[in-house]
């Protein structure tokens, strides 16, 4: 399996950790974990990382509801009173919140230290902690801020999804469904039989799967055009976790949950703005029902989703932009879709 830049795949990711802290000569370590990663992966990936060098690990809570400035206050105290200066690393152990966080304290502490990310979530592993970007809720508002800035390394082994539950597992392959609807038929058909996966399958998609993303993030490093196709469902997906994440009567959705539900929304948005086949938007709907439980939502709750839209980041001039499919493999930016279609379009999903 070959390194795609600064990405690296099971025990060459250690490999060449274990050279770049020799080269570096840094003054201190710090691995950043939350509840799970301490004890799930942490012992793991000490017992693969070789280095003489001083190791703090400090640790967050688990969960989306902690991607906050505050935790990020906390962070930076911790590495103040650690005496983490500009010659240390930060290696951050975990799922997207971890990575994300973590990347951004990285970024800011002392106007910046170097950091590597070692995701431990299917959803980290292809998605979060490829591409540099960083940063931190305001309030159940997914991301608002934060800053686009790439680690040295990336590590993906895959011995950490045996710690993952099921849900987590499915949370992340959302992602992986979605880059093959933006940039591969071929890779969204190998996505639509998983029925005798192995170990071996999941690595070779993984794979495919950065490849897709890291191919889009370096033709468009900064999200001026083509990076945006990456939030084909997001639009939609992320005010849906936003929603459920704020209010407490609702079961709070995982971010492959919430997206899965964006792509069926955006299939039919699809249909309806751009004539996307429908027999391929019924299979979306159909291959994502296999993975992912149908929620449902009352008129006033997709009325406030609605609302939600309009802190999406990709919007501009009181503009909802929404990416959508002319075909599998053909999206297309910068949408404007009108309520009525909205509505229309969770009919079609809670159907």
């Amino acid at each position: 399996m070959k390194n795609i830049k600064s990405v690296y795949f099971n025990e060459f990711g250690f490999s060449f950790l274990g050279n770049l802290l020799q080269e570096k000569n840094y003054s201190k370590i710090f691995i950043l974990v939350d509840e799970n990663t301490n004890q799930f992966c942490l012992s793991l990936f000490l017992s693969e990382l070789a280095t003489e060098t001083s190791i703090e690990v400090i640790e967050i809570e688990a969960g989306e509801e902690f991607k906050n400035i505050e935790t990020c206050t906390q962070v930076w105290y911790a590495l103040s009173e650690l005496g983490a200066d500009r010659k240390s690393l930060i290696i951050n152990l975990g799922g997207g919140v971890v990575t994300d966080l973590g990347g951004f304290v990285a970024s800011t502490y002392m106007r910046g230290v170097d950091f590597v990310n070692v995701p431990t979530t299917l959803l980290a592993m292809v998605d979060a902690s490829v591409g540099g970007k960083t940063g931190v809720d305001l309030g159940a508002l997914k991301n608002q801020i934060g800053l686009i800035n790439n680690p040295l390394l990336v590590i993906i082994d895959s011995r950490f999804l045996a710690t993952l539950p099921a849900e987590q597992l499915r949370s992340g392959m959302a992602e992986m469904f979605k880059h093959g609807l933006i940039q591969s038929e071929s890779y969204w058909g190998k996505m639509l039989n998983l029925s005798n996966l192995t170990l071996d399958d999941l690595d070779a998609l993984i794979y495919e799967s950065v490849l897709i993303k890291n191919n889009v993030v370096e033709q468009d490093p900064t999200e001026k055009s083509l990076r945006k196709t990456l939030n084909f469902g997001h639009t939609l997906g992320h005010a849906i976790e936003s929603y459920c994440l704020q209010n407490t009567d609702r079961q709070t959705l995982l971010h492959g949950e919430a997206i899965a539900i964006g792509m069926v929304l955006a299939g039919f948005l699809s249909v309806e703005k751009l004539n996307f086949p429908k027999e391929k938007c019924f299979e979306i709907k159909e291959t994502l029902s296999q993975y992912f439980e149908k929620q449902y939502f009352k008129q006033e709750e997709i009325e406030e989703i609605v609302n939600l839209m309009k802190f999406d980041k990709k919007n501009s001039h009181g503009n909802i932009n929404f990416v959508l499919l002319e075909d599998i493999a053909k999206p297309k930016l910068d949408c404007l879709i009108e309520k009525e279609l909205i509505y229309r379009a969770f009919n079609y999903y809670m159907g």
